[in-house]
């Protein structure tokens, strides 16, 4: 089975513009990002998903100078773009991470998709955020490419193209759906916010870089990261009011499975 990896990026964020291409420890985040990704131990390919708008250019270079594969597709259809990308590759299961994790922890890449290939013919879709538990900004979603076909041919309500995966994990009745939940027992996805969106969480995880990265040890876990913000609370708070906050909250007459306790507006 072939397991392709897309990092979906757009210079265009309309909350925090050129996030992705925004300098930690020395380079573009995005770089620091595929550095995580790679690090992931499951066999795997690996793109970066842009689009065909001339600002992405610079992603492109970005993808050439670190020797990354890129696909470039639809600006705003995120499903699109990701079937493109998969198909481009030839891909029997495709994995979404967003550009905006820089965080994220290779080993809940590897548990997200050791889960899947565990039994990749008996399940379409498996994630670890239907409910989340891990802090926010460690997304996983893995699917299979005849999912990703048909989800590319019925999907028809903006928030499916835009996010790519809601036809699938929001119709269990049709999908074969599965959650990995962190082992730990804990769940600190509304409280604990690495994703980046706003002003503030570059601050913190510009903060988390600095304390923690070095060219030795470019990527640090997933403990590292909460012991340092456990002993450095005032970094935890920068962004505390966006903690809970993801685009659900726009959708909640149009989504099955999420209720109001999985989201929140910026206080």
């Amino acid at each position: 089975m072939k397991t392709l990896v897309v990092i979906q990026a757009r210079t265009g964020s309309s909350r925090l513009p050129g996030k992705v291409l925004m300098p930690l420890a020395g380079a573009p985040l995005l770089e620091r990002m595929v550095e995580r990704v790679r690090t992931a131990s499951t066999p795997s390919d690996l793109v970066v998903a842009t689009t065909t708008e001339s600002a992405d250019d610079a992603i492109v270079d970005l993808c050439r100078r670190t020797g990354t594969p890129f696909f470039r597709g639809h600006p705003t259809d995120l499903l699109e773009r990701h079937h493109g990308a998969a198909s481009a590759a030839g891909a029997d299961a495709v994995v979404k991470i967003p550009s905006d994790c820089p965080l994220i922890d290779p080993a809940v890449i590897d548990r997200v998709i050791g889960t899947f290939l565990a039994m990749p013919d008996a399940r379409d879709f498996v994630s670890n955020l239907h409910p989340a538990t891990w802090p926010d900004g460690n997304d996983v979603e893995i699917f299979t490419m005849d999912a990703l076909e048909l989800a590319h041919r019925e999907a028809r309500r903006p928030h499916e193209r835009e996010h790519t995966t809601p036809f699938l994990w929001d119709h269990p009745e049709r999908f074969r759906v599965e959650n990995v939940v962190w082992e730990t027992g804990r769940d600190l996805s509304t409280t604990h916010r690495f994703t980046i969106d706003y002003p503030e969480d570059y601050s913190l995880i510009g903060a988390v870089y600095e304390a923690l990265w070095t060219a030795a040890r470019p990527v640090f876990p997933l403990a590292e990261i909460l012991s340092f913000l456990e002993t450095h609370p005032e970094v935890h708070r920068i962004n505390e009011r966006y903690n809970g906050v993801n685009w659900y909250r726009h959708h909640l007459d149009e989504l099955h499975t999420i209720s109001k306790s999985m989201t929140r507006s910026p206080t």
